[in-house]
């Protein structure tokens, strides 16, 4: 007989505004733990010195986080010019410094080269993996640490109301700046550091983030997000924050089903569809071969599906 899972059965989604200072392991245990959920998981880390946005899991929640994983995710972050850190934020100690900083028709000029598809290379303070270990782990360890570059995709990078600030005395023109805020829509993958790192030295200059926070995530944005405070005080009604299962799915076909089809989708069964009525039901929504879609009944999430010619297949089974 297995062990008994501490913590009840919550499946849906919080919408965190993750605090500055938490990490977003620490974030996401804290909402378990108000909710006094099973299980959690979470869509996208934030570094500790990161705000704003954390999209958290709840139980049959956690299986569709790669679906939240894999959605736009809005930036709001301040460079920092004419000063270089090992881990490319405020949380690092200075490695170099310049003279150089940059003017607002310098920066303006140099945005397209980062937008659309590009290659990064990500900071050696980071969590990816490197023989098993995390760069982050190694870089501390004094280990020097050797990352690939990858292609990531900005779909948009603005910088926001730029005001010229006289830049310490020494240091760079009157007409420089020594700070920049910039808005940035991007995919996976994308790390503002780098994108920091990278245009400061495209400008002939350092650059470190010292602002960041994330203001949306896929659906999920600050016009529904909640803090940690906010669900404390609520208390018992915490669970009123919870958004549905299937809110990180709005933008895939969703396949209302019979009974009879529930039950065969939730025993891992795969349902035919070769009647013409039920032919017209996948032409209806969309849903094309080889493409998944969220399989309802009557309001309620049953199973992500993947179309295979006629038969409809489960993917992910939902145990609500």
């Amino acid at each position: 007989m297995g062990r008994r899972k501490k913590g009840d059965k919550i499946n849906g989604w919080i919408n965190l505004d993750k605090p500055l200072g938490l990490t977003s392991t620490q974030a996401m245990a804290k909402v378990r733990r108000i909710l006094n959920a099973q299980k959690a998981g979470h869509a996208g880390t934030l570094d500790p010195l990161a705000t704003g946005v954390l999209p958290i899991a709840l139980g049959e929640a956690t299986k569709t986080i790669p679906f939240a994983q894999d959605r736009l995710k809005t930036y709001e972050f301040t460079v920092t010019w004419g000063e270089q850190r090992d881990t490319d934020d405020s949380e690092g100690e200075t490695i170099a410094i310049s003279d150089v900083c940059p003017t607002p028709e310098t920066i303006e000029a140099l945005l397209a080269e980062f937008t659309g598809e590009i290659e990064q290379i990500p900071p050696k303070f980071s969590a990816i993996k490197i023989d098993g270990q995390r760069a982050y782990d190694l870089a501390r360890g004094g280990e020097e640490v050797e990352l690939k570059a990858r292609e990531v995709f900005i779909e948009s990078l603005k910088m926001q109301h730029p005001h010229p600030n006289p830049p310490p005395q020494g240091r760079g023109n009157n007409k420089g700046m020594t700070s920049s805020d910039f808005i940035m829509t991007c995919g996976k993958g994308t790390y503002v550091r780098s994108l920091a790192r990278d245009m400061a030295e495209k400008l002939g200059t350092y650059g470190y983030v010292s602002a960041l926070r994330r203001t949306a995530v896929g659906p999920f944005s600050e016009k529904n997000v909640i803090s940690l405070e906010k669900l404390e005080e609520m208390g018992d009604k915490a669970r009123e924050a919870l958004l549905p299962l299937e809110t990180v799915l709005d933008d895939i076909p969703a396949l209302a089903i019979k009974e009879g089809e529930m039950a065969k989708f939730r025993n891992g069964q795969t349902v035919s569809f070769v009647a013409r009525p039920d032919f017209e039901r996948l032409k209806q929504i969309g849903l094309e071969n080889d493409h998944i879609a969220i399989a309802m009944f009557q309001g309620r999430a049953v199973a992500l599906v993947e179309r295979k010619g006629p038969n409809i297949q489960p993917v992910r089974v939902f145990n609500m």
